[in-house]
């Protein structure tokens, strides 16, 4: 549980969803996977990787062997079906416990990733302060090695997202707890040889530079990282960062934008996105017109915001906490929390599209009940198609949670 994250519990309530076409919209959904609670996992509080072959990967909070989450696969099958396979089920001690966010692929095709608990202490006692993890392919048997303890000092504690890499192989994450300043940090690992070597580059002070590392992945782009802290800032709605190396070995901080909170858009949660112009793009759970969430864009030269969409709920759908995704055609796709059919509140899919020098919403789908899935969480990822994956924290046959497909 990340402490400082919005109230996770609405993922698990007993309620599930069908994916529906929203009014002019084709219904395209297609149930993937249905988890059973058992050996296979359940709540994937996770977004997808993708290999080249169209296999897709992924972590579920709970389940697995031992009742303490797993690493799974996809694998593609005939008829465009996908067999899910188990690389790897947590103990829920040393190994770490509970993986939120999904893994991310080296160059050789060994996946990293990290869990918001377990590992071997530090000041978070028996439960364990989180680790970022590694599990190495060796054809097809996969075996999982800790990168890094999380001791809950100045280090941070309890990542709650995946990792990135950058072009020299170190990994780069936010923790949402922890830090010089208990408000967690951004931190690099260096490959030192056969260990790794951690390094706090920014510990939030709660203060204009914000508070709590999101559940999104850090953006690299132009040699640049960007991301957003969910609280903190100068209105204290949350901020837009940006971290730019600096000769020998040290980080800048800049603050780009710091969330005003309605009727401007606040409290961000999922990951940002760029169109390649210099401009990002993103979602915030509160805030808009309405008080229910946003998506946003910031001009990266003149460091203007402007909300694009304020959402309303009702079937329009509310709170989102995903990261966006571009089609080929400059249109936006995400999904909300909350909101869609009413009688049930699970969550939409969603479109926007430029129109006029506007944005257009579209609903696409709105989850509804079994045997689909509730609470889409975490964003949609283009597979080698460009068909778009995602996930829900609950529903499915048993309860359990969803892997669903959409194509545009």
């Amino acid at each position: 549980m990340r402490s400082k994250q919005f109230a996770w519990s609405v993922g698990v309530l007993a309620v599930v969803v069908t994916l529906i076409g929203g009014a002019g919209a084709a219904s395209n959904g297609k149930l993937v996977y249905s988890f059973t609670g058992s050996d296979d996992g359940s709540d994937p509080a996770t977004q997808l990787t993708f290999d080249a072959t169209g296999n897709g990967y992924g972590t579920t909070v709970s389940g697995g062997s031992f009742g303490f989450g797993t690493v799974f696969e996809l694998k593609r099958a005939s008829g465009g079906n996908f067999k899910e396979i188990v690389l790897y089920s947590f103990t829920g001690g040393s190994d770490g416990k509970s993986p939120y966010g999904g893994v991310t692929f080296d160059g050789k095709g060994n996946l990293y990733g990290t869990t918001v608990s377990g590992g071997d202490g530090g000041v978070c006692g028996g439960d364990g302060c989180g680790v970022v993890f590694k599990l190495t392919n060796n054809g097809g048997n996969w075996s999982e090695t800790v990168l890094y303890n999380f001791t809950g000092g100045n280090d941070g504690a309890g990542p709650g997202g995946g990792v990135v890499f950058d072009k020299a192989g170190n990994l780069y994450g936010t923790t949402p707890d922890g830090g010089q300043f208990s408000q967690g940090v951004v931190y690099e690992l260096s490959p030192q040889g056969s260990t790794w070597q951690q390094t706090v580059i920014h510990a939030f002070t709660g203060g204009n530079d914000g508070a709590v590392g999101s559940l999104g992945l850090l953006l690299l782009a132009g040699g640049n990282f960007y991301g957003i802290s969910e609280l903190g800032g100068a209105n204290g709605a949350g901020t837009v960062f940006q971290l730019s190396p600096m000769a020998g070995g040290k980080w800048k901080f800049t603050s780009l934008y710091s969330f005003n909170g309605m009727p401007d858009a606040g409290f961000p949660y999922g990951g940002l996105i760029t169109d390649g112009k210099n401009n990002l793009y993103g979602t915030t759970y509160y805030g808009g017109t309405n008080g229910v969430g946003t998506v946003f864009k910031l001009d990266g030269t003149s460091k203007k915001e402007t909300v694009l969409h304020s959402f309303a709920e009702g079937t329009d759908g509310g709170y989102p906490t995903s990261t966006l995704v571009f089609d080929a055609a400059g249109n936006l796709y995400g999904t909300t929390s909350m909101g869609g059919f009413p009688a049930c509140d699970c969550g939409t899919v969603f479109e926007l599209s430029p129109v006029n020098g506007g944005w257009k919403e579209s609903i696409l789908h709105s989850f509804k009940e079994k045997p689909d899935g509730g609470y889409p969480y975490y964003g949609l990822t283009a597979d080698p198609s460009g068909n778009l994956f995602s996930t829900t924290a609950s529903g499915g046959n048993s309860e359990a949670g969803i892997v669903f497909e959409f194509t545009p």
